[in-house]
Parts: C-alpha cells; structure tokens; sequence
C-alpha cells in the first residue's frame, strides 16, 4: 500500500493552467480583453488628470489642440444641433479670424447646403469626415499612406466596403479627409483610437490621424512595419508597429489602433465666446480647433463624452506623442509570468502544503500587480496583471480542490490501514503530506515499548466457563493501554494475545521519542491499577490482580512498508526491537513493572527517576536495566536518593566479585522504603550462583544465564 501522492492529482489543475494559458494567447471570447480593459481603466480612473484648458506645464498636454464646444449660448442663438449652413459659417469664420491653425469637422457634410458653405477652405486649413459603413457619397481621401519595411502590412487594418464622404466642393477645398469612426471594445468603451483604415482596397486615414498631420505640416502618413518583431502574432501576416510620423513613433497594434491617454483632456472654447468675437485676432494662433457635436456620445474610460472630444483627445496624444503604450511583448511577458507562476504554485501544493502555495501565489499577484501600476504610472505602459492573476487564482482553487480531494482520500485510506495503530493527530499530518510515511525503508533511531499481561494463563483459567468474558476482560485491560500509546505520539506495531508493541519516531519525527514513550509506560501502569481494582470490585475478589509487566528500548532500526501478497503495513525491525522484546520477557523477574535500557535512561532521564536493577549479557554487550520508579520529584526525595546509593554500591560490589560486601548491602537495602524485595531475591541467587561458578577476572558485570 503507498500513499505517495500520485501524479494524476496535478493533472486537472496543470490541464486548466494550459487552457487558461491558451484563452489568454488566443481570447477567442473577448473576456482577457475586458478583463485587461477594466484593469487600465482602473489606473485610468487613479491617474491624476489635468483640468481642460488648464494643463501647462503637463509634458502630456498639447496647447495646439482645443476642443469648440456648443454651449447655451450658443445653442440659443443658433438652435439645436443639427445647426443650418449659416451657424456653421459664421463659427468657421470666428475661427479662422481668431487666427486658428486649422480646424477639424467631426459632423457629416454632406447635406445639400454645404455645397454652398465656402468658409472652411477659404479661410482656415480643414479636415473633414468620412463615415465609413454606411451609404453616402464616395469619398476619395487625399493623404498618401507609405510603410517602412518589405511587406505590406495594412491586411490587418479595419475594413469597410462602403462610406459616405462630404460633397465635391468641401472635399476639393480641404486640406485633409478622415474617417470619423470609432470602434470600441467588446463592452462598448472607447479606449483605442484608429489611424487607418480600409475601404474595399482604398486606405482611409482617420480623422485623429489626419487632425495631426495637419498641425504637423506633413503631406503624408509613414508606417512601420512589425517585420522584425519576435513577438508579433501575425500568423505569417505582416501587421503595423508604429506611425512613424509627426517626428515621433506612436506605437499601435497590429491593426493600427493606439491606446488614447485621456490623462490630459485638451483646452475646451465655449463657441458662444467664439461666436461673440470675444477673443481677440491672435488668441487661436496657430491651434488646431475640433469642432464638437453633442449629440454624438460614445463611452470611454472617464464616463461618457462626445466624439469630437475622444478624437481631439487623440489628436493631441499623436501630437506630442504621449499615447499609451501596449508593448508587443506584453503578452508574451504575461503568458510566462503566468505558466512560470502556476507552474511554481503547483509544484508547492505537491511538495509542500496548500498554504504555501497561496502564499507563494498572494505574493506573485501582489508583485505582478504593483509591476503593472509601476509600469503604467511610469512610463505609460500597459502590462496586464488582471487576466493572468485571474487564471492563477483559478489554477490555486483547481490545484486546492484536487488536494482537499487527495487529503480526504488519503485520510480515509490511513484510518482504514492504520486507525488502530496511528495517532489520529499522525494520520492528519501523513494525510496533508503523504511522503512523511516512507514505506520503500529507512534508517531511523527509535524508541521501542513492549507491553504485556503477567500471568495470562492463570487469568485465562479463572475465565475457563467464560470465554466471552475473558476476551471481553482483555480488551478492556489492553485499551486503555494502548490509549496510553497512541496519547503520546506512539505508533501501535503489533497485537498479542496477551499485549502490544508501539514505537516512536516513525514514520513521524520526534525529537522527544524517549522520554514520550516513558511517559506512555507511566501512564499504562497507572491505568493497568485502575482497571484492576475495577474488576476486582466487580467480580468481588474472584479476578486475580491485573499486572503488566513493559519493556523500553532506544536504538536503530529500518522502518518501513513490510509484507505480501498485497498485504503491507508500515513496522520497524532492528536490534532495539529484540531488545525491548527481552526486556519485557525478564521484567516479571525485577518486581517493578516499568523496566527501559541504559540509551532510553539516557534520552529520558531529565523526566522520570531512573533506579539501576540489573546488567544482562543478551547476545552482545552489556546491557544496564533501570527501572521507571516516578518522576523528577520522585528523584529529589531522601528516599529514592539513599536507595540509589545502595544500588550503586551493590552493583559496584557485584562486579568487583565481593560477594560478601553485595550480600551485606542487600541486606541493608531491604530495609529501605521502596526496595523491591522480588529484585533482592533475584539478585541473591545470582550471588549464590557465582560462588558456585566464579565467572572469571575478565567478567564485564552482566549476567548472561537466565534463572527463572
């Protein structure tokens, strides 16, 4: 039987680590993109932003950008939007006589009257729009789009098949054509702005783009290509890097959209102040104005706003240069951070404990998180924490479930293989680490008891007409005694008819294995006294007195699964084994009940007080036997102190061969309290035995013949 933990218990958890790694390489349903887009519009929302108008000294500011908005007064004189040619011209008049640079449309003109509507190319430099997606006039854009690279990378940009461009005359007077369109994410924010776009085999740059180009001066748009990008996921098709234009690169997606700082919002003008003439001729020098609609509203990461402020937004992030950037290794970066991550985490919960493994994953989402706060706060740069800690939080419980579950099988599997023989405070710690019970063997230092019944064939024939109850009467004395054992630490090894065996310091550590099983003995012969005057009331004297006579020895074994035939339980085998066995056998000899070896007294002898009753010869070298005759306490009195004076010199009197001098003092001996007068009778026959048969000038102290 093994209760290693199998390999088969990490495969659900390392399976949805896979799959979550692919959801977030692939996203085939969207949700890492709304999870990355809730993230940053988290720091968003925790950014400090410049109030409109009021953003000097910003480097993410651009002052050349200002957004015209239509306020009350405005809207009272002129009505409500949509306004007639007339309100139109006379604001672009306003503005071009504020000496505005150039002024960007973000309303269809395409109505009939707008053919008649001179003001935008006569007197201030205008880009107007294209709605791509919808029927209209055909619109012939007038930028010219370049790449830099081999391949041409704009299969990747969106793409329409039909769009409505402005009338002949505007479009022919202006100095700039772009598409108005917006396309937000999946939950309908704006948080990307595109610079181009497709219409059937026509490339349309966007109003933004245009916009820029125009407070640029530049003729053209240059792109940059993702050719020599290791981390660009084309699939085998070229896709867009950057905008190389306006003296700077705006790094974009593949399909060239960039992420729009809305940190610093541009300058806004009431067109009520405009229309007033209450700026003076130089006060728009050299601005780019977006004329703004406020019937047109799209959702961005600060609330709702109108198009024309999400595209002078972008206007002026392209101007200075100052976008967010999402680096094309981000998700690569992500992707290992999470298999590295879940990876680790995994290993933990197999080697170590549960707790360790959330620990490990709190602290690598805690330090993931502030990476991308840091990363974002910095340098502007997107890093997403939230989609990979997401799938590591989901791994953890798969990988806590999977273990919970193998806790439970294991714990039932050692309650039914060990419940009678390990403490149930063990069978927990084995069932959270099953690799603390070693059955393939090991070499350990142990403390080995043996404890049995004296007398069991004459209890056995006071029983004779009562079989059941003579069994019945057995359980009852040994249960309490094994209590005892498995109390203290100890594992039960092996049942008698007429007793037990226990161990410690296998299969779990404990540095304290001696003085336990001590304590244990202690305890069974308390218990073995209570019992038996039990059974003495209860049978009115008819039961002969419960004793138990026990066995205590330390030293090295092999421990392990042993067995066969599919039939294996976890023991110990070794010398201290045989030992503790002899022990026992000879304690019925000594009168005290409780009897350890010298490397036990050794362990042990800062708990109990320990009294020298004998040396025996048992197959090897000398053994000295000490008898457990109470606590510390106990060793302090006069008593127990004085008899421990006598049995060294009767001892020391024995081994020096003065038989007489070792008479003398037994004699003595025997009239001190506490003295045991079975273990004088022992020792005077041995006396006797050794005049008989001197046992040399070489003799080491032990008694090797057994004398019963």
């Amino acid at each position: 039987m093994s209760f290693a933990k199998p390999i088969t218990g990490l495969m659900p958890p390392l399976l949805l680590l896979g799959l979550s790694a692919a959801a977030l390489l692939f996203d085939p349903f969207g949700a890492a993109k709304a999870v990355r887009g809730g993230l940053f519009d988290f720091y968003e929302s925790h950014t400090p932003h410049a109030a409109p108008g009021n953003a000097q000294g910003d480097p993410q500011s651009d002052q050349r950008v200002a957004l015209v908005t239509l306020d009350s007064g405005s809207l009272a004189h002129y009505g409500r939007w949509p306004w007639s040619n007339q309100g139109l011209s006379d604001l672009t008049r306003a503005i071009a006589l504020a000496g505005a640079g150039g002024i960007v449309f973000t309303m269809p003109l395409d109505r009939p009257e707008n053919a008649s509507f001179p003001a935008p190319p006569q007197s201030v430099p205008a880009v107007v729009p294209i709605l791509l997606g919808v029927g209209g006039l055909t619109p012939h854009p007038i930028t010219p789009v370049e790449y830099r690279g081999d391949k041409n990378p704009f299969a990747a940009v969106p793409g329409f098949r039909a769009g409505a461009g402005p009338l002949e005359a505007v479009a022919v007077a202006a100095q700039g054509m772009g598409a108005a369109n917006l396309i937000p994410d999946r939950d309908g924010v704006v948080r990307r702005m595109p610079l181009l776009f497709r219409m059937n085999t026509q490339l349309v740059p966007s109003l933004a783009a245009e916009g820029a180009r125009l407070a640029a001066g530049e003729k053209s748009l240059t792109f940059t290509t993702d050719e020599g990008d290791l981390f660009a996921r084309g699939w085998g098709i070229t896709g867009i890097k950057a905008l190389d234009s306006f003296g700077h690169a705006i790094p974009t997606d593949r399909g060239g959209r960039f992420w729009i700082d809305y940190a610093a919002a541009p300058e806004q003008i009431s067109a009520a102040a405009l229309l007033s003439w209450e700026l003076g001729p130089e006060a728009l020098k050299n601005k780019i104005l977006v004329l703004d609609t406020p019937d047109d509203m799209v959702a961005t990461p600060d609330g709702p706003a109108t198009r024309g402020a999400v595209i002078a937004q972008g206007i002026a992030n392209l101007i200075t240069g100052s976008v967010l950037a999402r680096p094309s290794f981000a998700l690569a970066a992500e992707l290992g951070g999470l298999i590295l991550a879940g990876g680790v985490t995994l290993l933990l919960m197999a080697r170590l404990r549960s707790h360790w493994a959330a620990l490990f994953a709190a602290v690598i989402l805690l330090a993931a998180f502030y990476a991308s706060w840091f990363a974002y706060a910095r340098d502007r740069m997107l890093i997403d924490a939230g989609t990979p800690a997401i799938a590591l939080l989901v791994v953890l419980a798969a990988g806590a479930l999977m273990r919970l579950r193998e806790i439970r099988a294991a714990r039932a599997n050692l309650r039914l293989a060990f419940s009678d023989s390990l403490p149930s405070a063990s069978i927990e710690k084995i069932a959270h680490a099953p690799a603390l019970l070693s059955v393939e063997g090991e070499t350990r230092t142990i403390t080995y008891l043996v404890c049995g019944v004296r007398g069991l064939a004459s209890l056995a024939a006071d029983y004779k007409d009562d079989a059941a109850g003579f069994t019945r009467m057995m359980q009852r004395v040994l249960t309490p005694l094994m209590d005892q054992a498995l109390a203290h630490g100890g594992t039960i090894d092996r049942l008698t008819a007429d007793g037990f065996a226990a161990f410690w310091n296998a299969p779990l550590d404990d540095t304290e294995h001696a003085l336990h099983a001590c304590e244990a003995a202690n305890g069974m012969a308390i218990m073995s006294a209570r019992v038996s005057d039990e059974l003495a009331q209860e049978r009115k004297g008819l039961s002969p007195g419960i004793e138990i006579g026990v066995g205590i020895a330390t030293g090295a074994v092999i421990a392990g699964g042993f067995g066969g035939s599919g039939r294996m339980g976890y023991s110990v085998n070794g010398n201290a084994v045989n030992l503790a066995q002899r022990i026992q056998g000879l304690s019925h000899q000594y009168g005290p009940a409780l009897v350890v070896a010298d490397e036990t007294k050794k362990l042990a002898d800062r708990g109990f007080a320990f009294l020298e009753i004998d040396s025996v010869g048992l197959g090897g070298p000398p053994v000295t036997l000490y008898a457990i005759m109470g606590n510390p306490v106990s060793r302090a009195s006069p008593k127990f102190r004085a008899l421990t004076v006598f049995h060294d010199h009767i001892f020391q009197a024995m081994r020096k061969q003065n038989w007489p001098m070792a008479r003398e003092l037994i004699a003595q001996c025997r009239q001190l309290s506490g003295a045991s007068h079975k273990l004088y009778d022992l020792h005077m026959t041995r006396i006797a035995y050794y005049e008989r048969h001197p046992p040399g000038a070489e003799w080491d102290g032990a008694f090797r013949p057994v004398l019963e």
